[in-house]
């Protein structure tokens, strides 16, 4: 932008037009988010519930109870509200992060900023692969053109020009090709895109299968447990001919079977997931991209600034004159013709790396520099396959340039050279690329230039030589892939580049099977059943294009791999899309790419996506744990309030709805805070990645938690049945077992906090909720029955220390067998016990 005659507005100019035309947003309507949020907690079985629960209390002149639920209301409202609240923000922040960037001079100083916050008569510059972010007119271009259909329909792309009738360019196309300098005109609804009412910066969450196996199992729960009401209605109802009191205890059955801990759980952690993924440097379109991250089995690399550093320093250069190798990685730079012409072939303000280094060589080693008095007079835009580009400049003296760069391929094709002369220079471009140079070849012509053809294609070139660029491996890009082979992901790079540059890089950074390269057109030419086999063991594909990425991709995909993709570039839009995962490189993925992708690289480091699989990981054991400790605890609520209603007891009415919902207030904290902060499992990186078709609510998952539940169920009821049966009152078998349940939660909180790893060596996890809410939960136990107020709400009885300790001591037995069963399952697995990381 320095070379260009602009400056942008002033810092007063911007506040002056944002004041007068507004921001650059596209949505119309503005609900507010804590009334959204406020209906979806009204609408919640549970507060229904709760709302009739305290509307019988008061009916019954039981006010203190009533008073209680109410309280209990607002709690429960209260933590909905805060979780959601929590996960929309988690949202709206993700929405702002991915939204699309927009380069603008301001102040003669080129910047990065949101699109959202462009005014009208901002100066900005549009580069291909860009998504243009408003409507501006054309002040400069250079071979730019731009895709309409998403307006137009027409599918071919458009040339803009500074010109009347061609100088426009509209808010969501898409540029093809070139850059441009332009001027802003229309922002937000004024935009033509704003006028048709469509936005394409919304984050799209759609209903993935965890989700939709959470939901339909929830809403099975409340169907179940609307039939449990009305049975146990009717029983009470025929035992002591009270609508009202049958109708307490059928409500709390039914608030005792609602898990609705679970889709709390469920959206805390994905969207605390991807709040962390942030901080990770990586960004999530959507929330629930994070539950998928965990069962990557395949990872699809560009090998240029995903495996590489992306520099490309120019490292040798051929010369056909003389037959010469210059090699720069031991000699300092030197001027040459192969050098000038292959600047004249580049453009002017470049943004590929080897354009920029080009000219930076260029610019130490000229003897006198040309560039600045000189005037691009005709540009043929980078096309065909192989793919070249030529400009034509006059110099100050009136000299006229005509150069060519690109392909080696294509650049030879427009030569008279014979064959045996195109084998040599083949032979040479092989050895550079040997070494994981990528090679550039560079011509000139002699054409009239007052006579140019339409097309380069139809223009002969005198081949001049060879460019060869090194773009050397990250340093930290082996220690990446070994992590992701230890967690049983499969490496695949998928280049552009010549094979032979492939498999060197391949070889420099420790891919597996890196010996063997398939190109895009072996890849076009053979049947779609044959490439699945092939995709299996072939792990370099070059000279890719989209259609050969796509067919990659789907082939992946059609042997059952979860497959993320990573691109950065226009080409890699509809692979990114067809991936299960795409990831976009944010520092220099153009927005197409982005707007494409699931994930978006911050740093452009692949070594985040290693976190990003792990956390993926850990968030789905993590809910996993959740969900199993909820089902555990939640059956011994339900069969304390039925079994001894069902089996005649002496006491029916052990739990009323204040009991319940007072666990309820325990366990749900417990489940969505205290699990969501687990660390992710010493092995789980050692692990081969879980299968997308495993169902999550499956009796092999579900089965451990059942019996839990069961167990602590056996512990409650058998002591109170031991009290009962001892002549206790009601209220003392009441205290006896509520002390119980609580105990358990305790130590089920603990027991559950691995399936695998023993109690004391989860003990050493670094998770600072959990003495808080161990020590919350005992001190809400300590006041529920020694504090006078509170017992006689709950109907307690003062129980002795020896009564707690037995409670203690049953709780203990009824969590901790599943002690033996780990112990069984390390020692019958093949996984040692390891050192926290």
């Amino acid at each position: 932008m320095e070379n260009f005659s602009f400056t942008g507005l002033s810092d007063e100019e911007v506040i002056t037009n944002r004041n007068e035309f507004g921001t650059n947003k596209l949505t119309s309507e503005q609900k507010s988010p804590f009334l959204e949020v406020l209906k979806e907690v009204i609408a919640e079985p549970l507060f229904i519930i709760l709302v009739l629960a305290a509307t019988l209390y008061f009916l019954l002149g039981e006010y203190s109870e009533g008073i209680i639920m109410l309280v209990a209301l607002t709690l429960v409202a209260g933590i909905s509200l805060f979780q959601e609240n929590k996960s929309r923000n988690a949202v709206e922040t993700l929405k702002k992060l991915s939204s699309p960037e927009a380069k603008v001079l301001r102040n003669g100083i080129l910047r990065s900023l949101p699109a959202e916050e462009l005014v009208v008569n901002d100066v900005i510059l549009i580069e291909d692969g860009d998504l243009v972010p408003v409507d501006a007119s054309v002040l400069e271009p250079h071979d730019f053109s731009v895709n309409e259909s998403m307006l137009t329909g027409e599918s071919l792309p458009v040339t803009k020009e500074a010109s009347s009738g061609k100088d426009m360019v509209f808010q969501g196309t898409l540029v093809m090709t070139g850059n441009c300098i332009a001027k802003v005109t229309a922002i937000g609804q004024e935009t033509a895109l704003g006028k048709i009412g469509r936005s394409l910066q919304e984050i799209e969450i759609t209903k993935t299968p965890l989700q939709i196996q959470i939901k339909n199992f929830v809403r099975s729960m409340v169907g179940f447990g609307a039939i449990a009401f009305l049975l146990v209605w009717g029983i009470n109802y025929y035992l002591s001919q009270s609508i009202f009191d049958s109708l307490l205890q059928g409500l709390t059955l039914a608030m005792s079977i609602l898990p609705e801990e679970i889709p709390v759980a469920f959206s805390t952690f994905m969207a605390l997931g991807a709040y962390h993924l942030y901080k990770k440097k990586v960004i999530t379109r959507s929330p629930h991209t994070v539950e998928t991250l965990g069962a990557a089995t395949v990872i699809c690399a560009d090998k240029t600034g995903t495996l590489t550093e992306n520099r490309m320093q120019l490292s040798a250069i051929y010369q056909w004159e003389g037959d010469k190798t210059i090699d720069f990685t031991h000699n300092p730079f030197s001027y040459g013709e192969v050098l000038e012409y292959g600047v004249w072939a580049s453009e002017i303000n470049p943004f590929d790396p080897m354009e920029k280094s080009l000219h930076q060589v260029y610019g130490q080693v000229c003897p006198v520099d040309e560039r600045p008095d000189s005037v691009m007079i005709h540009e043929y835009p980078l096309e065909g396959k192989p793919p070249v580009m030529t400009h034509v400049f006059r110099k100050k003296s009136g000299e006229v340039i005509l150069s060519v760069k690109g392909s080696v391929e294509g650049v030879l094709n427009q030569t008279s050279l014979n064959g045996d002369e195109k084998k040599l220079i083949l032979d040479k471009a092989e050895a550079f690329a040997t070494k994981g140079f990528r090679v550039l070849a560079v011509g000139k012509s002699e054409h009239d230039p007052a006579h140019l053809p339409k097309s380069q294609f139809d223009l002969d070139f005198l081949f001049l030589g060879l460019l060869a660029f090194y773009d050397p491996p990250k340093p930290n890009i082996g220690q990446v892939l070994k992590s992701f082979y230890q967690a049983g992901i499969k490496v695949k790079m998928i280049t552009g580049d010549h094979a032979q540059t492939a498999l060197a890089i391949a070889k420099q950074v420790g891919l597996k099977n890196g010996g063997a390269a398939m190109t895009g057109e072996e890849v076009m030419k053979i049947e779609f059943e044959e490439l699945s086999e092939k995709v299996k063991e072939i792990n370099v594909f070059s000279r890719m294009f989209p259609e050969a990425k796509l067919k990659i991709i789907e082939a992946l995909k059609a042997n059952g791999e979860i497959v993320a993709m990573t691109g950065d570039g226009v080409n890699d839009g509809p692979a990114l899309k067809s991936a299960h995962i795409g990831v976009a490189m944010g520092m220099r993925g153009s927005e197409l790419a982005k707007k494409a992708a699931a994930l978006i690289l911050m740093d452009d480091d692949l070594g985040h996506m290693t976190d990003a699989v792990a956390l993926g990981r850990r968030i789905y054991e993590n809910l996993k744990k959740a969900i199993q400790y909820i089902i555990s605890i939640h059956i011994p609520i339900i069969l304390i309030v039925a079994i001894p209603l069902v089996l005649f007891w002496k006491y029916t009415n052990i739990f009323s709805p204040i009991h319940v919902i007072f666990l309820e207030l325990i366990m749900g904290p417990t489940c969505s805070i205290v699990f969501e902060n687990e660390p992710i499992e010493a092995n789980s990186m050692q692990k081969p990645p879980r299968k997308m078709s495993d169902t999550f609510f499956s009796w092999k998952e579900l089965s451990l938690s059942v019996f839990q539940g069961l167990a602590i169920t056996l512990g409650c009821l058998g002591i109170g049945f031991y009290f009962m049966d001892h002549g206790h009152s009601e209220s003392m078998v009441r205290t006896v077992i509520y002390t119980t349940l609580i105990f358990s939660n305790l130590f089920l909180t603990l027991v559950n906090r691995s399936f695998y790893y023993s109690i004391f060596y989860t003990l050493r996890y670094p998770n600072r909720l959990i003495p808080i809410v161990l020590l919350a939960s005992l001190l809400v136990l300590a006041l529920s029955i020694t504090f006078p107020p509170v017992r006689e709400v709950f109907d307690f009885e003062l129980i002795s220390m020896g009564q707690v300790l037995m409670a203690l001591a049953v709780a203990f037995l009824s969590v901790i067998w599943v002690e033996i069963l780990k112990f069984w399952k390390r020692k019958k697995g093949s996984a040692a016990e390891k050192p926290l990381p």
